[in-house]
């Protein structure tokens, strides 16, 4: 069973941000509400808080039931979920 979550960008600060079960938006993809069903709803939705300048660029994402909630199971969104898959330059030092 495929599940979907939908994630956007927030329009005040640009933060990957993915649509919560009470309609809300969180930066953690684990508070992100995940369907097998109803994915056309959840977008629906989501583009409403588009057209109210909430967030911008609202889509689907395939996402995989984990522990502590769900999971991007594409590369791509893994990056836009937990950051970059390589050390930055810089980064520690300070």
């Amino acid at each position: 069973m495929t599940l979907q979550a939908v994630t956007a960008n927030r329009l005040a600060d640009g933060a990957v941000v993915f649509r919560t079960p009470a309609g809300a938006w969180s930066t953690d993809v684990a508070a992100a509400a995940a369907v097998a069903t109803g994915e056309a709803e959840l977008l629906k939705a989501a583009e409403a808080d588009a057209a109210r300048q909430i967030v911008v660029g609202p889509y689907l994402i395939a996402v995989a039931a984990g522990a502590a909630g769900p999971v991007p199971t594409v590369h791509r969104e893994r990056i836009r979920a937990y950051g970059p898959s390589i050390g930055l330059p810089g980064a520690g030092e300070g």
